[in-house]
């Protein structure tokens, strides 16, 4: 199989596995030779143990940076990712709910923070806003994912979070229309100001709180639109590709075969797997007899796997760091596996 050949005509590709089997390496790699065919490339990382960095051999933050030409690099802080989405939510609530409830509000937010899916949705809605501000100014963006636990509920997270938002645009709907019922049956006249300002409080009142709905209605509107079309490049095998990179080990092998599995069930399209550190089978007997033992595996793997295409790339002498060593893993993934 031509990896390259492969994801050449997608325009996101996202990269996961199990920790610790050279996912950033192999999208560090795809993303360069990407650079190298034209394309106008970001590698992105949403792995809050970032190895972009380390992997370049130069400082790669939160903000975008160049690697190479036509290459750039980000690496997504989740803690700050979580903070400026939890601020901007803040800000959103204190302009549209009363001032005496402002305590709440920050009560309300400190409890989020550390609730659990906080962290990924904050980092989804990065994911999203990336993909989007790419638009026009990447050909590719690579997605350097987190573990594949992480990575198999973020892939789910854009229809949980557009069902999710769609209830709240319908419960909104139905509590306009009880508003508007109570307030036809002369509901305001129990409220204190509005006896004391007569019709025109009643009406300003009344003015606000349909400027207030509007503006919810806006957001979760907007919000609801990002995750549907993220959800629906995800689906688009067109567009999009998931590749699963993994060792001939037992367990990193049962955990691609769940992964896989989880990917088909929210519809995302795994173009393939590239098995990492492939042992030689001219590297003496320690490393022969590893290698049968690795094929053992691999079988399990196309037992559950059988059409799934297959990249093997062999276990290298050296430590991958720089664009020199990524060149040699990126034609190494050019070439037919097996």
């Amino acid at each position: 199989m031509l990896l390259l050949d492969t994801i050449d005509h997608r325009r996101v590709l996202f990269v996961g596995g199990k920790g610790g089997v050279g996912k950033t390496s192999i999208a560090s790699a795809l993303a360069l030779a990407a650079a190298r065919r034209g394309r106008r490339t970001l590698v992105v990382s949403t792995d809050p143990a970032h190895n972009l960095g380390h992997l370049w051999d130069r400082p790669v933050g939160d903000e975008i940076v160049s690697l190479a030409p036509l290459l750039d690099g980000v690496e997504i802080d989740p803690a700050r990712t979580t903070d400026e989405h939890l601020a901007a939510v803040g800000a959103t609530m204190r302009r549209l709910m009363p001032e005496h409830l402002s305590g709440e509000i920050a009560k309300h937010l400190d409890l989020a923070r550390d609730a659990p899916g906080t962290h990924e949705a904050a980092v989804l809605e990065r994911v999203a806003e990336t993909v989007e501000e790419a638009e026009g100014r990447y050909d590719l963006v690579v997605f350097d994912t987190a573990p594949s636990g992480h990575t198999s509920r973020l892939m789910s997270l854009p229809e949980t979070m557009s069902a999710w938002t769609e209830g709240l645009l319908r419960r909104q709907d139905r509590s306009e229309s009880f508003g508007a019922a109570l307030r036809g049956l002369g509901g305001d006249e129990d409220d204190p100001a509005a006896r004391v300002l007569g019709d025109g409080g009643r009406e300003r009142r009344a003015d606000r709180r349909g400027r207030r709905d509007q503006e919810i209605r806006r957001i979760l509107v907007r919000r609801q639109q990002r995750f549907t079309r993220l959800r629906e490049l995800l689906r688009d095998s067109e567009r999009t590709a998931f590749l699963i990179v993994l060792t001939a080990e037992r367990l990193p092998v049962l955990e691609t075969v769940e992964l896989h599995a989880q990917l088909e069930r929210t519809g995302v399209d795994v173009a393939g797997l590239v098995v990492n550190k492939r042992s030689p089978a001219d590297g003496g007997p320690l490393l022969l007899a590893r290698r049968e033992q690795e094929a053992e595996h691999l079988a399990v793997l196309d037992r559950h796997l059988p059409d799934v295409p297959i990249v093997e790339l062999p276990l290298l002498g050296g430590d991958i760091v720089g664009a020199e060593a990524l060149t040699d893993v990126a034609e190494r993934l050019g070439t037919t596996g097996g």
